[in-house]
């Protein structure tokens, strides 16, 4: 039978509700008092597992909601996947393994460790359909021991290296459609328009091109709570540092371009309208007639990270996540947010006052610039096109703006947010989740394995049908919690009664602040990841 409490902890208000069922019977409900989320079943997990759920009032119209359910399962274990390492060069933790090939290269790496004295198992991984993807068979994977510790499956791949084999010590409830029981933590903030009267923004810090931790964004902003937002750049071979890998608008301020159309979330500073949208960016500089189309916002030119930009990049101007296309020939617009000097190199740089008078026109690319300039650096064959479009004193019209559905014209104002993500979850109450059209489908079936198929630690937000916005983490890579794959993910924000949802940046840079403290459990070793920028929710009079 449910159970719940009523109390007071700090002075904010707290409900806990216990749930608990027997095996393959359904929870109901704790009736008094109804959660800010939905409180039906988890669909984490088989049917009838216990739910243990604290809610607790940050601010007024500010809830956080605590989610524990199941329990370590013993038929869960640790094993040694057989894998090619995600690459030396990239610095990135949730880079993911090259762990899947075709049946007949699985065969013969099953066939050499056999040789080498050990009995590996040959895994066929199939992944569920999705709203633009048929799913189906990802690959083969090659699998060597059953251990019930880690201590264990790591000894077993200390004794694989030496024997010339690569693999990556796993715990088999981490897979994407195992039948393991638990445990997952789930925390959801809930803004509710109608009671609250403080600000909920996107901070991407001092500047855009250095990463800080998103406690470090709140304690700054003196945030009652916060989460890590959009994808953003974190090798510098990429770009640079901190850089949101699509689009980012800030205070109302356009600072990042779009991702092809990768969904965005859109909010305002009083939570209202919350809103998913799927958005272009469009930009361009002229005068006398003699216009030059823009490639991007603040960010090093020629290194497009995620893709999605020009017809000319390489290897392609579609959406592909973690990857970083390229384009000799680019025009870029840079502001003061971006850092403290814009990107040095080759090229042309033109410097514009704050009424878009050209006042320098530099030969290489780099300069720090002033309160109320900007400029702009072209690279190959654009560097002379925009020395013979700008001379000094002369005014150009430099226009950035973004498209939604239909062409429309977007003009974010004052108080206006939009940070990156993908892929889409929910589109009007139901599971909508677009790996294809968001380039999480890719020529290697381990991109998808590694960030879809598998769980990992998830952050993701959206709107529910009362208008109320949602933002939610669940950790994952521990025994503690498992994560959830894509497509769990998208159940689990239809579960929790968002009409709207998006998936944003997870892994390692999962982080939930509330009441100065992280309440979550971040998944890198080395402890909270320094991301590129985070939601904020402040308190009344409060403005970052």
């Amino acid at each position: 039978m449910p159970t719940s409490r009523i109390g007071r902890l700090g002075g904010a208000l707290v409900v806990t509700a216990v749930l608990v069922a027997p095996a393959g019977a359904p929870v109901a409900a704790a009736s008094p008092p109804r959660p800010p989320t939905s409180a039906r079943e988890l669909p984490l997990g088989p049917a009838g597992l216990a739910e243990q759920r604290t809610t607790t009032t940050l601010q007024p119209g500010v809830t956080l909601t605590t989610v524990v359910r199941g329990a370590v399962d013993p038929a869960a274990v640790w094993t040694v996947e057989l894998a090619i390492p995600g690459g030396p060069t990239s610095p990135d933790p949730d880079a993911p393994p090259a762990a899947l090939s075709s049946r007949v290269d699985a065969d013969a790496l099953a066939a050499r460790v056999r040789a080498a004295g050990s009995a590996p198992r040959v895994e066929e991984v199939v992944t569920p359909a999705t709203a633009d993807y048929a799913g189906g068979s990802l690959g083969w994977r090659v699998r060597v021991g059953s251990e019930p510790t880690q201590a264990g499956a790591d000894a077993l791949r200390a004794r694989l290296v030496a024997a010339g084999f690569t693999g990556a010590t796993r715990y088999t409830g981490w897979d994407g459609g195992s039948s393991a029981r638990g445990p997952w933590q789930v925390r959801v903030l809930t803004i509710d328009p109608r009671r609250f009267s403080g600000t909920l923004e996107a901070s991407y810090g001092p500047d855009l091109e250095r990463r800080e931790t998103t406690s470090a964004l709140a304690t700054a902003a003196g945030a009652t709570a916060a989460t890590n937002a959009g994808y953003f750049v974190l090798d510098p071979a990429a770009g640079a540092p901190g850089d949101p890998a699509g689009v980012g608008v800030y205070d109302g301020r356009l600072l990042s371009e779009t991702v092809g159309r990768r969904p965005a979330l859109v909010l305002r500073s009083d939570a209202r309208r919350t809103s998913v949208e799927r958005l272009h960016w469009a930009g361009s500089v002229a005068s006398h007639g003699r216009r030059l189309v823009l490639d991007g916002i603040d960010r090093v030119p020629g290194l497009i990270r995620n893709c999605g930009g020009t017809a000319d990049e390489l290897p392609t101007a579609l959406p592909r996540h973690d990857v970083t296309c390229t384009d000799d020939d680019e025009l870029v617009v840079f502001t003061r947010q971006f850092g403290a000097t814009t990107p040095a190199g080759p090229g042309t740089e033109v410097v514009l006052d704050r009424r878009s008078r050209v006042v320098a026109v530099r030969t290489a690319r780099g300069v720090a610039l002033a309160a109320g300039q900007r400029s702009l650096q072209a690279t190959g064959d654009l560097a002379p096109r925009l020395t013979r479009l700008a001379r000094v004193g002369q005014r150009l019209q430099v226009r950035t703006g973004l498209q939604g559905s239909g062409h429309r014209l977007i003009r974010p104002g004052s108080g206006t947010s939009v940070v990156n993500g993908g892929p889409e979850l929910v589109r009007d109450g139901r599971v909508h989740v677009t790996p294809q059209a968001d380039g999480f489908v890719q020529p290697s079936p381990s991109i998808y394995y590694g960030f879809s198929q598998q769980r990992n630690p998830r952050t993701f937000a959206g709107v529910d049908r009362a208008g109320r916005t949602l933002i939610a983490t669940v950790d994952g890579r521990s025994l503690t919690s498992l994560g959830t794959s894509i497509v769990e993910t998208g159940q689990l924000a239809q579960a929790l009664g968002m009409r709207d949802a998006i998936n944003l940046d997870g892994g390692g840079s999962t982080t939930m602040v509330a009441g100065g403290q992280v309440v979550n459990d971040p998944s890198d070793a080395t402890g909270e990841r320094p991301v590129g920028d985070a939601l904020l929710v402040l308190p009344r009079g409060s403005r970052w």
